[in-house]
């Protein structure tokens, strides 16, 4: 999948969030996805902390 197809599928995600389960299901998928994004990108390689720490 390409970044605009990974962005429409979160903002659909977000989207029946906010309208089937209010404004805490939005902010809760929110927060999720956003962890989600981080752990993925620290499991694929494309984070690093160890840099990030070192300062």
């Amino acid at each position: 999948m390409n970044t605009a197809t990974t962005g429409l599928a979160a903002g659909m995600a977000l989207g029946f969030a906010g309208y089937f389960g209010g404004f805490w299901a939005f902010l809760l998928v929110l927060v999720l996805g956003a962890a989600g994004l981080v752990i993925g990108l620290a499991l694929q390689g494309d984070l690093d902390f160890r840099s990030r720490r070192q300062r």
